[in-house]
């Protein structure tokens, strides 16, 4: 079994700067993709970014491109979520999920190819 984790969330003025973290525990493989998800009150889970364990290979939503950065960590199995030039919409729960890319057939950027979730961690972005 896989344990994700994720830290760093909280309050933040439009403009400023957060980090959050994802630690996967457990029966983990190098071939692992990481995906961040964020859901806002009223509204669906939206794909924010990911990364694959392996190669580095990044995936972006549009509207996070240039502001925010994934990258990963594979001796500490941890990935991380840089969000600079926050804004108000950028603010809901922030979920971390991880596929094995090697055992799934998967799509980066949809949360249903996703076989593991952490908690979620709160954003919020005061304008």
């Amino acid at each position: 079994q896989v344990q994700v984790v994720e830290s760093g969330g909280g309050l933040v003025q439009a403009g400023g700067s957060l980090r959050l973290s994802c630690t996967a525990s457990g029966r983990t493989r190098p071939s692992f993709v990481t995906g961040w998800f964020r859901q806002a009150p009223g509204k669906e889970r939206e794909f924010v970014a990911a990364i694959n364990w392996r190669d580095g290979k990044t995936w972006y939503v549009d509207s996070v491109k240039g502001r925010f950065t994934i990258s990963r960590d594979n001796v500490k199995n941890t990935v991380s979520l840089q969000m600079n030039s926050l804004k108000p919409e950028d603010a809901g729960v922030y979920c971390c999920a991880a596929v094995n890319a090697e055992s799934s057939a998967y799509t980066p950027t949809r949360p249903r190819d996703y076989d593991y979730w952490g908690q979620g961690t709160q954003v919020t972005v005061s304008s």
